[in-house]
Order: C-alpha cells, then structure tokens, then sequence
C-alpha cells in the first residue's frame, strides 16, 4: 500500500486535525509532516490537511477522556518538542491509547508512551530554564523585550508566567529561532511576529532601540553579580550545568561590563 504524506500547517490544532483525517478515512501507512519541514518521499503520496478546529477539538476532547492530566501536558509537550518525526510518534501514542480500555499513559513498557515521557521532560526543563532566564530590556517605546532561542518550542508553555509575574508591564517575548513572539499589552498576551533590520544584534543593548536607564540598570545588575560572586567558591562545572553556556549571550550578567 501507498504511504501518504498528511501535510500540516506545524500548529497544534493542525496536527489534531491531520489525527482526525487518519481516523476518518482509516489511513493504516502515513506520514504526518510539518509544511515547513515536509519532504517529498519516492514512493508516497502528498495530501494537504486544512487545519479544523472543531475536528481538532473532537480529537483533544476524545484523548482528554483517555489520558490522566499528566498525559495530556506530556503528549502537548511533547509536539512542541519538534524533534524529528515526533507525529508519527504522537500518532503511534494515539493508537495504543485508544485500544485499550484503561488509561495506559503510565505503561512505560510501550515505547511510544516510553519516548513521549522522555521528549515531555527534556521540553519542561527547557520552559524552566526560560521561566529563569530570560532577561527584559527597556526600550524607547517603554516595552520590555526579551530574545530567546530555546532548544524547544516553549513559547506557549512560559506566556502565563510571564503574564502573571509581569502583570504591570508591557513585555515581548521574542523567539529569533521560530521568527514569532508574544506580547503583553497589560491586558492580553498577543502572537506577534517582527521584521528586524538585517545588522541587528540581539546580544547588544543599541541606544537606538533601548532607553538610556536600561544601560544603568545593566551596570548594576552586573555590579552586583560581580559582588556576590565568591572566587573561591566558584565552580564551573556545576555552574555551567545549571546555566549551560547556550543562554549566556542573552543574559545581561554575562555580558562585558
């Protein structure tokens, strides 16, 4: 038989909605691929998936009633993941949930329920890691702007955070990975996305973008990093491990002072 290739638009509701269609039309060899990754295959069938939201919605409802809470955050963290072919790995998790009877999301003998777990974890540290790192810069608009380029796409799980933390601020959150942000405009978290002059530097504080008093306050965040850093108590490895060097361009205590 023929693999088909289902095309979708890399959304979650788009991917729900691509479920849907091998459920509907009773699909047994695809292959679920994101539109900006997809690749033609020699043998197979391309078929483009509009993306549904009341077909999503039937899917989620229906895998909501076979999965405990804990299964429903790993199988979304775990898409949000993108790593390679995590679809097909989500729809193999999909298949061995609904043929059985019981709740099964805890049955780690399962491979994909094995992997999904895995992928979920490795995706939730990096939404702490961000939660912990980010770093806001005051601009001449008066909007604090934070750039990020997580190993993950985590956007979506740190917004409620941020929004709450930073209730009295008009912030954005923009990952340079993805080319998408979101932004806070003191009432609700928007998804934005930008157009960046080609020679900027998302590791510099430009005066052209960034207010006077963002640069003062940098000095002192520095400042007092530098004081409370005991020389001879300081350990890199252990250091390195829980702020591995991958965020430093972007933290304000790592930059020259």
């Amino acid at each position: 038989m023929q693999e088909k290739n289902l095309i979708y638009d890399g959304s979650f509701d788009g991917f729900l909605s691509a479920i849907f269609y091998v459920f509907e039309c009773n699909l047994k060899t695809v292959n679920i691929q994101n539109e900006c990754i997809a690749q033609n295959g020699l043998f197979s069938k391309n078929e483009t998936i509009l993306t549904e939201e009341v077909k999503a919605n039937r899917v989620w409802k229906g895998l909501k009633s076979k999965l405990s809470s804990q299964g429903r955050y790993q199988f979304y963290y775990a898409f949000l993941s993108e790593h390679k072919g995590v679809e097909n790995l989500l729809l193999d998790y999909i298949n061995y949930v609904f043929s059985q009877s019981k709740k099964v999301d805890k049955d780690y003998s399962h491979l994909s329920i094995l992997k999904v777990t895995q992928i979920a974890r490795m995706v939730g540290r990096e939404k702490h890691r961000m939660e912990a790192f980010v770093r806001f810069r005051l601009t001449k608009d008066a909007i604090y702007f934070a750039s990020i380029e997580p190993d993950f796409n985590v956007l979506p799980l740190i917004q409620k955070h941020f929004k709450r933390r930073y209730a009295d601020q008009k912030w954005v959150i923009y990952d340079i990975k993805r080319g998408y942000g979101l932004f806070y405009n003191l009432d609700k978290v928007e998804i934005i996305t930008m157009d960046f002059p080609e020679d900027f530097d998302f590791t510099k504080t430009d005066d052209f973008f960034f207010a006077s008093q963002e640069f003062e306050f940098q000095k002192l965040w520095q400042d007092y990093f530098k004081a409370t850093n005991i020389k001879s108590r300081k350990n890199m490895k252990l250091h390195i491990k829980h702020v591995p060097k991958r965020y430093w361009k972007y933290l304000s205590e790592k930059q020259p002072g």
